[in-house]
This record gives structure tokens, C-alpha cells and sequence, in this order.
């Protein structure tokens, strides 16, 4: 079985697919793309669409995490990312299209806000990649890859301040789902996989981190991806916090 991840570095479904690849014992070569650079690169190789995972495995290509999940499934039974059980899938389902539809964009929209305004964290995030040419060098090109990324995905101040504020009711939200054992078991499923990785990246800004680190979610994070690169010094305006300061209160 040959198969070939494209991804970008600090991209959070792209760790997902990753580990679903590892968790399948697949072996796989990544290609690591520039964002924004990578939209034509995906639709050269043959991809429908322009966002990364994207998968080519035994001839076909696959697109998106939660569809690469139910292909790796489909070719590799064992070990499997979602139980057998319906009643139990269609919770573990709920829950992966929620990260993949909800939190992957807010974990996305803070870090780029940040980037955006200062890019010299940027480095860090590339810690690891493939790119063909040194980190160091890639960093120096990045501002305008940064500013860009921001204007893309909406990484305003205006949406970056609401998700903020809704950010405490997400995290009670995934505590939940680790309380009714729909994510946290000992065998990760689609779901852990898909929203660790976003839980992962948000622990990256340190202004947000000791919100979550602490938490049954932080504590999934740090388990499943514990070498998520990156790390992005305090900067969000301290009204910003507020909501989850007072949660924490």
C-alpha cells in the first residue's frame, strides 16, 4: 500500500491525518506545501479541492480529514477510528464533525491573528518540515504568507474577539464528551484525533494555554499529540481574556 500525504506544517487536520496514518501502521511519505502556495500545487496533483490533508493512497486521492478517516477505515479495519456500535459511532460522528466544522477554525483564526501581527514566531510552527530549503530561510519569506493566511480565514480582531469569548463553552463542550466516554478511551477514535490536534495547536499561544493545559481536554492534547510544534508568545489585548478568565474564576 503506497500513500503520500500533502499537509502543511502547523496544520492541525494535517497532524490529524498523520496520526490516523500512524494509528493504521501505514506507511506513508509527507509533502509538506506553503499555505496559500498550496492551492495550486493540490489542484496540479490532481485534487478537486484546494485544502489540505490530502491523501493519495493506492491510486486514489482523499481530501480532508474526516474523509480520510472513513478511507483508512474502509483499507485497514484494525485497529479502528470509530466504534462498531451505531448508537456509539453516531456520537464519536457528532463530535468529529463538530472539531472538524467548528473548533479546527477557531484554533486556526488565533494563531493566524497573532502570525499575521507578528510573524517571527513563525519559525517555530516549521520545526520539522519538508519544504526543500532551511527552516530558517522559509521563516524570512513568511510575513506575507502570514497576512495572507489571516485575510483567507477571517483572522480578524472582530472574529478572533468572539471566538475568544465562546471559546470557554467549547472547552466545556469537549470536557463533556470525555466525561461520557464518547472521546478519552484508551484506543483514540476519529474524534480525539480530530480535535486534540486543534487542542494541541491552541496550547501553542501562550495566551491561551493555561486555559486549557489543566483541563480532561488539555490533558487529551498532551496525550495523543505531545510533539505538536509551535509556540507563539502572549500578545491578545488582556479584555480579550476576559471570558476565560472569569471561567477560570
Amino acid at each position: 500500500m503506497k500513500a503520500r500525504l500533502f499537509t502543511i506544517p502547523g496544520s492541525h487536520p494535517g497532524w490529524t491525518a498523520r496520526l490516523m496514518l500512524e494509528r493504521k501502521g501505514i506507511p506513508y511519505s509527507r509533502i509538506d506545501l506553503v499555505a496559500v502556495l498550496s492551492k495550486p500545487i493540490l489542484r496540479a496533483a490532481g485534487f478537486g479541492g484546494v485544502t489540505v490533508p490530502a491523501l493519495r493512497i493506492d491510486g486514489r486521492r482523499v481530501q480532508g480529514s474526516r474523509a480520510i478517516a472513513r478511507e483508512l477505515d474502509r483499507l485497514v479495519p484494525e485497529p479502528p477510528l470509530f466504534p462498531a456500535d451505531p448508537e456509539a459511532r453516531a456520537k464519536v460522528e457528532e463530535a468529529e464533525a463538530w472539531g472538524d466544522e467548528i473548533l479546527q477554525d477557531v484554533a486556526r483564526r488565533l494563531v493566524w491573528n497573532r502570525l499575521s501581527k507578528d510573524s517571527g514566531p513563525i519559525e517555530s510552527y516549521l520545526q520539522g518540515a519538508r519544504l526543500g530549503l532551511p527552516v530558517a530561510l522559509a521563516a524570512r519569506t513568511a510575513p506575507p504568507i502570514a497576512k495572507l493566511s489571516a485575510r483567507f480565514n477571517e483572522a480578524d480582531d472582530v472574529h478572533v474577539t468572539a471566538d475568544l469569548a465562546s471559546l470557554p463553552v467549547m472547552l466545556d463542550r469537549i470536557d463533556a464528551y470525555i466525561a461520557d466516554g464518547v472521546m478519552g478511551g484508551t484506543e483514540p477514535n476519529a474524534a480525539d484525533l480530530q480535535i486534540a490536534t486543534s487542542l494541541a495547536l491552541l496550547m501553542t499561544i501562550d495566551d491561551v494555554r493555561p486555559f486549557i493545559e489543566k483541563r480532561p481536554c488539555g490533558e487529551l492534547a498532551r496525550r495523543l499529540v505531545p510533539q505538536f510544534p509551535g509556540h507563539t508568545p502572549a500578545g491578545f489585548p488582556p479584555q480579550w481574556l476576559e471570558p476565560l478568565r472569569a471561567q477560570a474564576a
